[in-house]
């Protein structure tokens, strides 16, 4: 699709050339019947550089495109305006490329949001000095889930303040069909944030979601190419639902932080152990399943909120893990699904796969 705008954008602009040619008598073209002068040529002519401009900013991939989009459809359509009997088609095309550049801006508009709350905890957590993870800061922990962090090589590297995340994905709900997306994530942990932004396809139509979490503070929006809103729910449950949210990703995805003091810890056997996680008042708890080479298998919470537009309800909630792999020396979960248990069974609405992770991002706008 985006390679299919980008020709079009470019025939559009090389017919503006023709205004050019027009008004410095470079060829005869008859289907122009109005004069132009040559001053209104050269602007004929500063119209289609902008349009091609924009069909290469597009085939770079680009996502500011639209910004050249602008001047280039303003200026086009006065030029139109201004010999309206010759290039009056040439609105079908500036209209065109008009609602093309919206629902683009609408995404990127959409996004500011979370690139603006990312940078916020990176200027925060991103120059924060740090020690090593070392024997002696788990063995107030149980177990299992000592074996554990020691399974992830989290011994010996840094301890986190934070992480980012990229996933490729399914959700899903119900009665609904799957739908693909790709997401972005920052996670802080000095004051507990999650930032998590995807972006979704539902029948062709882009449908990006941001999902912010502060302190215990919980917000989601879903937005059709970012301008029509979908979903818009915050606080009440959803700040529980989000802190389970957040315990499941410092327990699979962030394991050097389950030495956290928020967390409080009982052994349950040799291959479980009880998280129990406080944060701004809210307290959320989970059972953390392991095998017997130590990887975290899976995790289950009565704690969280299953919401559905206005509605919600406490379910079960677990988070089977199905692979692991090395990155940078840790061991991270890699392949997991995201579950209700509702009592007519278990309905698994997400399936999430690891693309990239990062330990402890820092802050490109400060010095070293």
């Amino acid at each position: 699709m985006k390679t299919v705008l980008a020709i079009f954008i470019a025939l559009h602009g090389l017919i503006h050339f023709m205004g050019f040619i027009k008004a410095f008598r470079l060829a005869e073209l008859k289907q122009l019947k109005n004069p132009i002068s040559q001053s209104a040529g050269l602007l004929w002519l500063i119209a289609g550089i902008l349009f091609i401009s924009v069909a290469v900013f597009l085939l770079l991939g680009k996502e500011w495109w639209w910004v050249a989009a602008v001047p280039a459809i303003i200026l086009s359509q006065v030029l139109i305006i201004s010999v309206w009997q010759d290039a009056r088609f040439g609105t079908i095309a500036n209209v065109i490329a008009a609602i093309a550049a919206t629902l683009v801006f609408g995404s990127w508009n959409f996004q500011r949001a979370f690139v603006n709350d990312y940078q916020e905890g990176l200027a925060r957590t991103g120059s924060l000095s740090t020690s090593i993870l070392t024997e002696n800061d788990i063995q107030h922990l149980p177990a299992p889930v000592q074996r554990y962090i020691r399974y992830t090589g989290s011994l010996g590297h840094e301890k986190v303040h934070n992480i980012k995340l990229c996933f490729d994905g399914q959700m899903r709900d119900k009665g609904l069909d799957w739908f693909n997306l790709q997401s972005e994530q920052y996670n802080f942990f000095d004051t507990p944030t999650r930032l998590f932004y995807m972006t979704g396809k539902m029948k062709g139509l882009t449908v990006p979601g941001y999902h912010a979490y502060r302190n215990g503070n919980a917000s989601m929006q879903v937005k059709l190419f970012g301008l029509l809103p979908v979903v818009d729910s915050k606080d009440g449950d959803l700040n529980q639902a989000e802190t389970v949210t957040f315990l499941n990703d410092m327990c699979l995805m962030a394991p050097a932080t389950l030495i956290d003091e928020r967390i409080k810890w009982e052994e349950i056997d040799s291959l479980s152990s009880k998280a129990v996680f406080t944060c701004n008042g809210i307290t959320v708890s989970a059972i953390l399943y392991f095998n017997d080479k130590g990887q975290l298998v899976n995790f289950i919470s009565d704690d969280r909120f299953a919401i559905s537009g206005k509605k919600s309800s406490r379910q079960r909630f677990s988070t089977p893990v199905y692979d692991y792999k090395n990155i940078n020396g840790i061991n991270v979960c890699s392949n997991a699904d995201a579950v209700w248990h509702y009592p007519e069974g278990e309905f698994v609405y997400g399936k999430f796969k690891l693309r990239t992770i990062e330990y402890n991002v820092k802050d490109n706008n400060i010095a070293p």
